[in-house]
């Protein structure tokens, strides 16, 4: 059976959805504007239907574009999987690799594991991609993302086609300035009750981790609508500056706070019978090509494990 295509008028077309421009297309494959229009002409024709809606200059992919656009950017993942299969034997341990995180796991845990494994094989090309967990599973699903370290809850209707492990847990710890009155007390452990009159300073409320944290209090019969919140915010880093200058609490991953504690600007207090933790897991795609390079960084995660475990305060 002769395919009614060829690899660079799948190129083209993922090139064009893209860019939403010919002439940027063109320029992104080294190819003139009037070849590139030849190639998804001939494409439309041999599939016999319309690819790319050409309205005043504005670029869409029908509806049958779209479905056509998401099977070519697989065969085209797997040309490139291939092709990445080859070259790594033909140079033995060399490789290149992309990792992705989480946002909270990408900022603050990411980093440290990336610096220990650049020591160890720095003949490999690692690449990092950070996002949402929802985004960086659908990235190993699309295997544009070879392995991955997150936090955030994996959709079911992606779960099927990743294999999914435990790593790491992670501690959400409560904290409050150094000025708080339970700090200057030197007061570890607090009730429930006391909850109730702290000014929080959290995430907004459409965040996964503010939603994370909210259920496990709620749980543990604590009325998180109750809370005192006076500023919501959009970072970690936001959050855990206005905690320092005095402004109120919040409940952040341990991951995230390593240098204000070792700088003392903040002060972790606990609550009496409550833990506030989550399971990092590492995902991969099981139908993926595992090279040399994937299998150097997944052993090397679970050597550095024991180490991680410091992500409890």
């Amino acid at each position: 059976m002769t395919l009614p295509f060829t690899l660079q008028q799948l190129r083209s077309l993922k090139a064009i959805a893209s860019e939403k421009s010919f002439t940027r297309a063109a320029e992104i494959l080294f190819v003139s504007q009037p070849s590139l229009s030849k190639q998804l002409k001939s494409l439309e024709n041999n599939l016999g239907i319309l690819l790319i809606n050409r309205d005043k200059n504005k670029i869409s992919l029908t509806e049958s574009g779209k479905l056509f656009l998401k099977y070519s950017e697989r065969i085209l993942a797997l040309c490139e999987e291939s092709c990445r299969a080859i070259k790594d034997l033909q140079n033995g341990d060399r490789g290149k690799l992309t990792v992705g995180a989480s946002q909270t796991i990408g900022t603050y845990l990411m980093p440290r594991v990336l610096a220990l494994f650049a020591q160890n094989y720095p003949q490999i090309n690692l690449k990092v991609q950070v996002d949402s967990t929802r985004l960086i599973t659908k990235s190993v699903v699309n295997r544009d993302i070879d392995i991955a370290v997150v936090g955030g809850y994996v959709p079911e209707s992606l779960k099927k086609n990743l294999e999914i492990e435990s790593f790491v847990e992670d501690e959400f710890a409560l904290i409050i300035p150094k000025s708080h009155p339970f700090a200057i007390k030197n007061k570890k452990v607090i009730n429930k009750d006391d909850l109730y009159h702290l000014n929080f300073i959290t995430l907004n409320s459409n965040s996964t981790i503010r939603k994370f944290i909210d259920n496990i209090l709620i749980q543990n019969n604590i009325e998180t609508k109750q809370f005192n919140i006076i500023m919501q915010l959009n970072s970690i880093e936001a959050i855990k500056t206005a905690v320092s200058l005095g402004l109120g609490a919040a409940f952040v991953s341990s991951s995230a706070i390593e240098k204000e504690i070792e700088l003392k600007t903040i002060e972790i207090i606990n609550i009496e019978n409550i833990k506030i933790t989550r399971t990092l897991s590492i995902i991969t795609n099981p139908d993926c090509y595992r090279s040399k390079a994937f299998d150097f960084f997944y052993n090397e995660l679970w050597t550095l494990k024991n180490t991680l475990r410091t992500l409890k305060h």
